[in-house]
């Protein structure tokens, strides 16, 4: 019998269940402008988004109408929260400026003054915690996320009606925000999309939407930090990119 046609994602719960159809395929690889390079399979990347949903929800109740913030550079990690922010139907917006449900830092010094809830995210791989003091009741994420089940426990159901991502033109809403992420990058699906960033915190919110947009045309994320063109090029050849999103 011929294979089963994908269902089409509408949602962050479709993408991440599509994600398991092919669980050993590479989804999401980051090459870090120190050479750090790291991949995630499908499965693993799911196992990544359930641990951090588990963790929002449990510790923090984070749900439809909570704002998830994210105080962090663009990075793998990054995308892993936010995604687990959306599957838990929370806006997530970027920066520690503004009042938030839960904040997630890898710089605590400077987010310890705010309102929100600390998760501090140590950015290294390796990373088995945080390297330096925590502010009092600080979560360390590289600790606590791995103490959370590898599938979701509960979450609400996502509001279609309710913001999803906070842009600098606006908000996009849960029922529009997988469609306007493959606008945001309108490659062909399945392809192996290398989006380059210069790690600037400002870039994050878009760069997340177009992720998004390439994970939901069941497609595969490379990520490049660097502004070296010939380092990015080569990269690009060996990870046998097909587009740039």
């Amino acid at each position: 019998m011929p294979a089963a046609e994908p269902r089409p994602v509408l949602t962050v719960a479709d993408l991440l269940t599509g994600l398991l159809r092919e669980p050993g395929r590479p989804r999401l690889t980051w090459y870090g402008a120190d050479g750090e390079r790291v991949e995630l399979s499908g499965a693993v990347l799911d196992n990544w988004v359930s641990k951090s949903v588990n963790l929002l929800v449990q510790e923090f109740d984070i749900a439809p109408g909570s704002t998830v913030a994210l105080d962090l550079p663009p990075h793998w990690r990054s995308v892993v929260w936010a995604l687990a922010a959306w599957r838990c139907g929370a806006t997530v917006r970027t920066g520690a400026e503004e009042p938030a449900d839960a904040l997630v830092t890898d710089r605590p010094g400077p987010a310890a003054s705010r309102t929100a809830p600390l998760i501090v995210q140590s950015l290294p791989a390796l990373a088995r915690s945080w390297p330096g003091d925590l502010p009092p009741g600080a979560i360390d994420a590289a600790q606590a996320v791995m103490t959370y089940a590898d599938t979701i426990d509960w979450v609400p159901e996502s509001d279609p009606s309710a913001a999803a991502l906070d842009l600098e033109d606006g908000r996009l809403a849960h029922g529009d925000l997988v469609r306007s992420a493959e606008a945001a990058v309108a490659v062909e699906r399945g392809a192996r999309t290398l989006l380059p960033t210069r790690g600037r915190r400002t870039d994050l919110a878009p760069l997340l939407l177009r992720a998004l947009g390439v994970l939901a045309s069941d497609g595969s994320l490379l990520f490049v930090l660097d502004g070296d063109q010939d380092r990015t090029d080569r990269i690009a050849r060996d990870e046998r990119v097909t587009a740039v999103g």
